[in-house]
């Protein structure tokens, strides 16, 4: 009778450990996660450096000439010229008169004296040729034709003086203020003119990356007030000697500013492209951890979180290649990951 009691309490007891352990089972908790569906894209390895974007075209003109001021207006407005407003390469910005200046320069006169000349030259030719004037008499009637070419183009020069010319297409950054009529002298700064729909900027570049910085490489170029907009430029030009003290080597990248979104004298930031990969797995590179230097994330098949142990390539400031580990539409954990385990049961939030 004892024995029979024994064993009917540990039938109970197991059948008690059984029904636990069942009800465990289906009690297992549930880590809520969010994956990502992995899809095939291009990423590219980067180089960052910063630096100060410039003008490729710069001037500031001076009056070559003494004579009072006369501000001109710009045809584009029907108004003076003014900052900001675009110059074409010709277009006369500011004009200086001086009457006395411009009589001594005697324009008309020159243009007279050429006139005589051309026929003077005409006139011995003709008598050189059938004898009535000698050689002498022709060549002197030559350099004086030259003497009144040069005369007047050196007039004609003397009169453009007077007048501050854009040298090329650009927007006027700087006019200082004079009174119009008012005399200037010469040397005065007149207007200072920029064309900066082409930048460039120097950048030092680390010794390490002298490997792989090559000349037309691609360059992104960013601004904190353009977050939305990436500029293109290229390496244009490399140094090849390495700074004793600084340890980096020069460079040079030209920047395309067709629509004027970066202004001269902005501190940029250029992400060069030294490598490009097409057609690949990209994942977010916080979703990877590691574990005695290996690389793994997790990914979920049927509510079940898997462990996957993954080889990388490419990488920029987010994401990250993977070259052995995972495949197009894995479902990535890229939320609540830190807590699960392998075959961990998760429920996906949506």
């Amino acid at each position: 009778m004892k024995y029979r009691i024994l064993l009917s309490t540990a039938v109970v007891a197991l059948i008690t450990a059984c029904n636990s352990q069942i009800q465990t089972n289906q009690n297992e908790v549930e880590t809520p996660v969010s994956v990502q569906e992995i899809k095939k894209g291009s990423i590219s390895k980067l180089i960052n450096t910063t630096g100060t974007a410039t003008a490729t075209y710069s001037v500031v003109l001076s009056s070559e000439m003494s004579g009072l001021y006369k501000l001109q207006n710009n045809p584009a407005t029907g108004r003076p010229f003014k900052l900001g407003d675009q110059v074409r390469k010709g277009q006369v910005v500011i004009r200086l008169e001086d009457k006395e200046y411009e009589n001594g320069i005697a324009i008309d006169s020159k243009k007279l004296s050429l006139d005589i000349a051309e026929q003077e030259q005409k006139k011995q030719k003709e008598l050189y040729e059938k004898g009535g004037a000698t050689l002498t008499e022709m060549r002197n009637s030559d350099v004086s034709l030259t003497n009144a070419r040069y005369s007047l183009e050196n007039a004609v020069i003397s009169l453009e003086k007077m007048n501050v010319v854009a040298p090329f297409d650009g927007v006027i950054v700087s006019l200082p203020h004079y009174t119009d009529n008012g005399r200037i002298a010469q040397g005065q700064e007149m207007v200072g003119i920029m064309s900066y729909s082409s930048l460039y900027m120097d950048v030092n570049l680390p010794e390490s990356t002298i490997g792989y910085v090559k000349q037309n490489q691609p360059v992104h170029i960013t601004h904190y007030t353009i977050p939305d907009d990436t500029l293109q430029g290229v390496i244009s030009q490399l140094s090849p000697a390495i700074s004793t003290e600084t340890r980096t080597f020069k460079g040079m990248i030209q920047i395309d500013n067709k629509q004027l979104k970066l202004r001269p004298g902005m501190f940029v930031k250029a992400d060069i492209v030294v490598d490009r990969a097409e057609s690949a797995i990209i994942i977010p590179k916080d979703v990877i951890m590691t574990n005695r230097n290996r690389k793994y994330v997790y990914i979920v098949e049927r509510n079940t979180a898997f462990q996957r142990i993954i080889q990388t390539g490419l990488e920029d400031e987010e994401n990250i290649e993977v070259t052995d580990g995972l495949k197009e539409n894995d479902n990535l954990v890229t939320r609540g990951y830190e807590t699960l385990r392998e075959n961990s049961r998760v429920k996906i939030l949506k």
